[in-house]
């Protein structure tokens, strides 16, 4: 009894206190292959002690009602033994699965003390993709960059529409085929920024020895990255149909809808304005909509969506949903993250949820998406990542986050 109270008191403790690291552990392989052996260790062990027991003090004579009443209770307890630490070692086995599935390989050893390498900033691009049955290829209407602080976890949304023209390529066989900027194949195509991602699949020459599958979102980093000029170290692409999976995996997500959105193929739905809770089909015409509206205002609305995940997925909620998000993660998500960096990512995640996001968009009247001004998007990015000192705010305007004509970077108060 006394080592059961301490397990017990052991595993509150580990849920609560150490909900993060214990995340950590739940993207190590091996961490999941140790537990899901121990577990089953001490859930045969635990059952042999309980059986033994049973065998040393069930009653002689006591007839039958009573055999079968110590026997149930045998049974009863050898369940409750079985069935959580089934559920875990499941888990652990789900954890690793998805970890091999959707991570790449270890990129060699992480250093534990400084796991980015000394860098101030890691920026990762966040790719919303829509393909459908009349539509060629995987269109990336949704790019995002969330460039995040090492230390703090403060994190700015860099938000590129999709219709970007003449886009400037970066050095190699993609700038020679387009020296002044990205056009197209010319056949069904307007050299639009969502085209670069399946120009590369379509094309291997442009990104030489770069395997299928790898091309597109390679290509699109150093483009996105010479864009706003800063490095593209990672993406993560999610298809929309899968991302409706996960939103549903978790629960939902609680957002504040300012104005009624249309939604649906033929405007069979609406989203009333209000907070409330949106199931995964919701949320996803909610980022997606642009029925009354336009892709810029629907730009604002997905980064708010991101922002509403980031401080709505706890620790807590990922692990009660584990099962569920995994399934729904392996299909709708590609990433070249590798795996040794998954648990400073989990830490790092913490950090996100715990601060501010704040976001800028290059959107009109800030730019023009037919004649970009590549240097003045360089310098706004320059500015917004730019530590800034601050001064105390009186109260009343504290509350009020502004924006002016020019467009700095905002807090997103929808996400709230």
């Amino acid at each position: 009894m006394s080592v059961q109270i301490v397990l017990i008191a052991a595993i509150l403790t580990v849920f609560t206190a150490f909900s993060t690291q214990l995340l950590s552990l739940a993207v190590q392989p091996g961490w999941m292959t140790g537990l899901a052996l121990i577990l089953a260790a001490v859930a045969i062990a635990w059952t042999a002690v309980i059986i033994w027991s049973y065998m040393l003090v069930r009653p002689a004579a006591s007839g039958m009602p009573g055999r079968a009443l110590a026997a149930g209770l045998a049974v009863s307890l050898c369940a409750l033994v079985l069935a959580p630490t089934a559920y875990a070692a499941r888990m652990a086995y789900v954890s690793r699965d998805l970890v091999h599935h959707l991570f790449a390989g270890n990129m060699g050893p992480v250093v534990a003390d400084d796991p980015w390498s000394g860098t101030q900033r890691v920026n990762f691009l966040l790719i919303g993709a829509d393909s459908a049955p009349n539509r060629p290829g995987v269109r990336t209407d949704s790019m995002t960059v969330a460039s995040v602080d090492t230390a703090t976890g403060a994190t700015t949304l860099l938000g590129l529409p999709r219709n970007l023209e003449e886009v400037p390529m970066p050095a190699g066989p993609a700038r020679a085929r387009f020296p002044y900027g990205f056009t197209g194949d010319g056949l069904d195509s307007h050299g639009l920024l969502n085209e670069v991602f399946q120009y590369a699949e379509n094309h291997p020459e442009v990104v030489p020895g770069v395997p299928d599958g790898q091309r597109g979102p390679a290509l699109l980093k150093e483009t996105v990255g010479g864009v706003l000029g800063i490095p593209v170290r990672y993406y993560a692409m999610v298809d929309m149909k899968g991302f409706a999976e996960m939103i549903d995996a978790v629960g939902g997500v609680r957002i504040t809808v300012e104005e009624p959105i249309v939604y649906g193929k033929y405007r069979e739905g609406l989203l009333p304005a209000g907070t409330r809770r949106l199931s995964g089909e919701e949320a996803l015409w909610y980022g997606r909509s642009r029925t009354d509206s336009d892709d810029y205002v629907r730009m604002g609305r997905q980064k708010c969506l991101i922002n509403a995940v980031a401080r709505q997925a706890d620790p807590v909620t990922l692990l009660n949903s584990f099962d569920g998000l995994a399934t729904a993660t392996k299909r709708a998500i590609s990433t070249d993250v590798p795996q040794d960096l998954l648990p400073a990512l989990v830490e790092l995640a913490q950090k996100v949820r715990d601060n501010p996001i704040k976001s800028l968009n290059f959107v009109p009247p800030l730019i023009n998406t037919a004649y970009p001004d590549w240097r003045f998007i360089r310098h706004k990015v320059n500015e917004a990542l730019s530590p800034v000192p601050r001064t105390p705010a009186p109260a009343a305007q504290a509350a009020r986050p502004t924006a002016s004509p020019e467009g700095p970077v905002t807090l997103d108060k929808t996400c709230g």
